[in-house]
């Protein structure tokens, strides 16, 4: 009998238009150049926040989300957190123009979906201003960052039974 691994979703998102906020759809555009194993999927949103919220209501086992996340640290830090239904308390409204990915995931629960076990891939921007381009700092972080996704991509899609745990 074959096993088959669980179902993982990589989402790169963010505003291509403004500065590193463009860093998630980079990850992914660097992920698409080398196929991933069967079951997992690879997308760049963009802003497309509605479209990711629906995409998750597929059923998927697990989503990797590629994006910038503010913080202290210096500029193409990494960081690595796992997002909890206790994460998603907050009852944020629903705007599909500015649907920031919190609110993502937060309306799954609203258009009657799980949250499949979600695990952030962030780096912390230099700049969210006008105009394209990564800053140098986060431009060489995307190298890293994919790395780390395809990590994370064979951890997560382990076939059950086979040493993987079940996502919730």
């Amino acid at each position: 009998m074959r096993h088959t691994g669980a179902r993982v979703l990589v989402a790169g998102v963010g505003n291509v238009f403004l500065g590193d906020d463009g860093f998630g759809p980079a990850v992914v555009a660097r992920l698409a150049r080398e196929p991933l194993s069967d079951g997992v999927r690879v997308v760049d949103y963009g802003i497309r926040g509605v479209h990711l919220a629906y995409d998750l209501m597929d059923g998927w086992d697990a989503l990797v989300l590629v994006d910038t996340l503010p913080g202290d640290g210096p500029a193409g830090e990494l960081r690595l957190l796992e997002v909890t239904d206790a994460d998603l308390a907050a009852d944020l409204p629903l705007d599909a123009h500015a649907l920031h990915p919190l609110a993502v995931l937060i309306s799954l629960r609203r258009l009657g979906g799980p949250l499949p076990r979600t695990v952030v891939v962030g780096c912390v921007p230099a700049t969210v201003a006008e105009g394209m381009g990564l800053s140098p700092a986060v431009q060489d972080a995307v190298a890293p960052a994919a790395d780390r996704v395809r990590v994370l991509v064979a951890e997560l899609a382990v076939p059950v039974g086979m040493g993987g745990r079940p996502c919730a």
